[in-house]
């Protein structure tokens, strides 16, 4: 399943894509005309912290609907916003995932011995197809980052790698966008990460149990057309079992936290000389069994 949140008809709501991507099933208008009452809360956030019980009430919903196709919303009379368009907390980040990636950042030398994270903050969350401003006041070196992103489902602290998996809801894509001046300057990569508009997410968030293993996806970040990222997550310095271990040592992962896993070697900052991101650029990213991101610089 692929769940949305999208606009139509001035309304906000929640809904899940039809198996050819061309419809969306909106859940709370569909339990009105089945039952006559609203079942679902009206953000996916929300949704995703009733756990199990969120995915029982829609395949019930979804069972019913298949035969009432009216009821569906064409995907292109809707407006598709991230998934979750504003979290609760910073979106978690893995730094320096893929080796390739951090020898192009530096050296074999930059290859972690550990998890490395860092966070964006909440407002630097857009949807798919939304503008991404370039901020050219303040950078002259925007760059794009291609991320398979974790979306936790259940609470949970000091969990194991055994059972980590058992912790996600399921799966989006991530543009980690950075102004890698800013990044420099500070020091720390707080500021240069969490610029308006610099974590385009979505377009949805796919169930985790239609992904499988996320350890072995392909990945690959488009700009005007040309292939600047191709690698796949089996690259993965610290698979995704790894990471919530470690992020969850200790500290509580909730519902709907979000983590970007790292992004793979072919960033701007990568190539010599750079190819820093200008207004106008479209990047595209695509993940397997997800679906693509896409997002032009204001």
């Amino acid at each position: 399943m692929k769940f949305v949140t999208a606009e139509w008809a001035g309304e906000i709501f929640v809904g899940i894509l039809n198996k050819d991507e061309t419809k969306i099933l909106p859940l709370n208008k569909a339990t009105e005309l089945k039952s006559g009452h609203r079942v679902f809360p009206d953000t996916l956030a929300e949704c995703i912290a009733l756990e199990n019980n969120f995915i029982d009430k829609v395949n019930e919903i979804v069972d019913w609907a298949w035969r009432n196709e009216d009821i569906f919303i064409p995907i292109e009379a809707a407006t598709l916003m991230a998934p979750i368009p504003r979290p609760a907390k910073n979106i978690f980040c893995v730094g320096k995932n893929y080796a390739e990636h951090a020898i192009e950042m530096g050296s074999k030398d930059d290859i972690p011995e550990h998890v490395m994270v860092f966070t964006k903050a909440p407002t630097t969350v857009i949807g798919n197809n939304d503008s991404v401003l370039s901020h050219a006041d303040i950078t002259e070196q925007l760059d794009y980052e291609g991320e398979l992103a974790i979306v936790i489902g259940k609470k949970g602290r000091g969990i194991t790698k055994e059972e980590a998996l058992d912790y996600i809801f399921g799966y989006t894509i991530i543009n980690d966008i950075t102004a890698r001046d800013l990044q420099a300057r500070h020091k720390q990569f707080f500021i240069g990460k969490s610029l308006d508009t610099t974590c385009p997410m979505g377009p949805w968030i796919v169930h985790a149990s239609a992904v499988g293993n996320p350890n072995h996806l392909h990945i690959e970040t488009i700009v005007n057309g040309e292939i600047r990222q191709n690698s796949n997550t089996e690259n993965f310095i610290f698979p995704v079992e790894e990471v919530i271990s470690v992020l969850s040592a200790g500290m509580t992962l909730e519902p709907g936290d979000i983590i970007a896993t790292g992004t793979p070697a072919g960033v701007g900052k990568g190539f010599k000389p750079p190819r820093f991101l200008k207004t106008g650029d479209k990047v595209e990213i695509t993940i397997e069994k997800i679906g693509t991101l896409s997002n032009r610089i204001e």
